[in-house]
């Protein structure tokens, strides 16, 4: 889905076939015009105000970065030289590319879950031939991204599996069809493809458990539901009700219909589900209605409508000329309640909306809650939220409505190897009636253009991030930046077009995620270490061992960091994506090793633990991608000739038992 004029509205892509990585160009698409100093131009200053670099910043710099784990940013690293000895002990995979997936010896991985499968009492046997919206409804939807796992009864072998839906991919889910973004597409894709594809977005929720046979569904749970494109959710927080929020559908602008492009996401401390939406500008028609609408600021900054759906096409709410406010109801983080399948989902304005990657929380040392969240586009924002109230881990209902009220902020990283925590509020600094927010729901609805008066630090594509409840690190993903000039190359990303990505620690003083300030460092860069890209891993690594492209990540409960990587093709890196854990302490500092591969053309999502590690559950997304669903490259994971690939759950867990790595 190509993004790739200036205000993010579609050109023609040069991948025709594949819906994922037009994605990928569109999160390559520059929204962010403004000249706020990027991240690469920052740790180039910090580099040259302490005379690390004489000259062009090159090879020879990340060399030194590698045999220290990466470290050279700082005098002294955020965690000391103390650990000499592995935490991980497993035999690595082979990094490939294969049809099937593979996990580690000793590890089964075992398919939990698959697009289609009948997830509501009543539901059909998936049948792709014969598909409709209403057997979609009650079925396991496409793309599943993030997952979560909520124990019942406080039981490691029971629970609830929460699962966002992020985006479909028509010609992989539909016989004789391509992309929809394709003029010819168009007149093929028809209101039946438009409504199954509707609800084969949003989420699940499932009981599973572990018995005799492994982990399995457990059919007709009364906590199984579907939440799809059309499930009524409420507006909670600083805009509900506000005027920008008000559409045909709710005249007082305190209701919505649905969720999409959720892509990751979070659990709470007190057991709901965070979903978090992505790319909701995609789904959106009518480029002529942009020139003079009365959101177009907005929309430009949002990249929309950047009409790589049909559902404009028969739906009137996604068309801008029709419903102007309709897209100011979309961007936010969902709150949902697993335990109650009757509950009505709420969008939680006060934590922003923009194109969210993921809503990770923990409670501070003061007792309030924490969410980090990344923008995931080329040059936009890392932010946090703090609430007002402290969580009652003890009476769970009383955090009800504790994400209405707090102080959401964006980051600014320094040479200094400080990150400042700027706060968005209305009447402060730049955000004033002068800069047209009326409103803290001004603020909110427009984030990303606050954060760009406030100055915030233009990122390379931040995905996950990530807390470490044990040690208090905060891990910020950051994929790529193919964007990236000439003029700005640094030692962080050492190269014009920065493929590979990187990855950012950020240290809050005492565990004080509230501070206004904090220390970062680079842990690594990422990409072949052997092919002078300027990777940075520790030379322990080995050749399977490296990954481009991370995404997201899981923390275990012995706090160790897990990588889930975007983009490895043979192509690129000569692997497909899969999971990598990564040294974080000691002399192993920035060395990961393989421990899962996904099969062809699937990216790795979701990744999470049972809470005590006895469990690893990972998302297979886009199995087969740049494929189509009459001749696909991988059939994975039914090799069932009458069966294309299907977006699938894996529940990886250790032959003889015990903890996983």
């Amino acid at each position: 889905m190509s993004d790739n004029t200036p205000n993010g509205n579609n050109a023609p892509s040069k991948h025709p076939l594949s819906n994922s990585v037009a994605f990928e160009e569109s999160e390559d698409t520059r929204c962010n015009n403004t000249n706020n100093r990027t991240i690469g131009d920052i740790i180039e200053s910090r580099f040259t105000r302490r005379q690390v670099l004489k000259g062009s910043l090159g090879v020879s710099v990340m060399a030194g970065m590698a045999a220290t784990g990466g470290n050279l940013l700082f005098p002294d690293p955020v965690i000391a030289d103390d650990t000499p000895d592995a935490t991980f002990n497993f035999k690595e995979v082979e990094a490939k590319v294969t049809a099937d997936h593979e996990v580690a010896e000793g590890y089964s991985a075992d398919i939990l879950l698959r697009w289609g499968d009948p997830v509501i009492a009543g539901a059909p046997p998936f049948d792709p031939t014969d598909q409709s919206a209403e057997a979609q409804a009650m079925q396991f939807g496409y793309n599943n991204d993030f997952l979560g796992f909520i124990p019942l009864n406080d039981s490691a072998e029971r629970g609830l599996l929460v699962v966002n839906h992020e985006y479909t991919n028509e010609e992989l889910m539909f016989p004789g069809m391509g992309r929809q973004d394709r003029d010819a597409n168009f007149a093929l894709i028809t209101k039946e493809h438009v409504d199954i594809e509707m609800m084969a977005h949003g989420g699940t929720v499932v009981e599973i458990e572990n018995g005799a046979n492994g982990w399995q569904v457990v059919p007709d749970s009364k906590y199984n539901r579907r939440i799809t494109a059309e499930t009524e959710m409420l507006i909670s927080g600083p805009c509900a009700g506000h005027d920008r929020m008000k559409t045909s559908y709710s005249t007082d602008g305190t209701k919505v219909r649905g969720m999409f492009n959720n892509c990751a996401g979070g659990v709470t401390p007190w057991g709901t589900w965070l979903a978090a939406e992505e790319n909701v500008n995609g789904y959106f028609w009518n480029k002529d209605a942009l020139a003079g609408h009365p959101e177009e600021r907005n929309l430009q900054r949002m990249g929309a409508p950047g009409q790589w759906y049909s559902w404009g096409k028969f739906h009137d709410r996604f068309d801008i000329a029709k419903e102007p406010n309709e897209l100011n109801r979309f961007g936010w983080v969902v709150e949902i309640d697993p335990k109650d399948p009757t509950s009505t989902p709420k969008k939680r304005t006060a934590l922003g909306r923009f194109k969210h990657e993921g809503a990770e929380t923990i409670i501070n040392t003061d007792g309030r809650l924490v969410v980090y969240m990344g923008d995931d586009q080329r040059f936009d924002y890392v932010y946090k939220f703090v609430s007002d109230a402290v969580v009652d881990t003890e009476n769970p209902d009383n955090n009800t409505d504790l994400l209405d009220s707090g102080v959401l902020s964006v980051a600014r990283f320094d040479e200094s190897g400080t990150v400042d925590w700027m706060p968005l509020v209305f009447g402060q600094g730049p955000l004033t009636e002068e800069n047209d927010f009326a409103s803290q729901a001004d603020v909110l609805i427009e984030t990303r253009r606050a954060a760009d008066l406030l100055g915030a630090t233009p990122m390379d594509r931040p995905e996950d991030v990530q807390p470490n409840k044990r040690t208090g690190a905060v891990y910020v993903l950051l994929t790529n930046n193919t964007k990236r000039t000439d003029e700005q190359l640094h030692a962080a990303n050492p190269r014009a077009e920065n493929k590979f990505g990187h990855i950012i620690e950020i240290q809050p003083a005492n565990g004080d995620h509230s501070l206004a300030s904090a220390r970062w460092e680079v842990l690594v860069t990422c990409g072949d270490p052997t092919a002078n890209v300027g990777a940075s891993f520790n030379p322990e690594t080995t050749e399977n061992g490296w990954f481009g492209m991370p995404d997201n990540c899981a923390i275990d409960a012995d706090g160790r960091l897990w990588i889930a990587t975007d983009g490895n093709s043979g192509k690129k890196t000569g692997r497909t994506d899969g999971v990598w854990s990564m040294e974080t302490a000691g002399k192993l500092r920035g060395t990961s090793r393989h421990f899962y591969r996904c099969p062809e053309g699937a990216e790795l999502c979701g990744p999470t633990f049972t809470p005590d590690d006895t469990t690893l559950f990972v998302a297979n997304q886009h199995p087969a991608d740049g494929s189509t669903f009459d001749e696909p490259s991988t059939r994975w994971p039914d090799f069932d000739d009458k069966l294309p690939p299907r977006p699938s759950v894996v529940a990886i867990t250790k032959k003889d038992g015990g903890k996983i790595g």
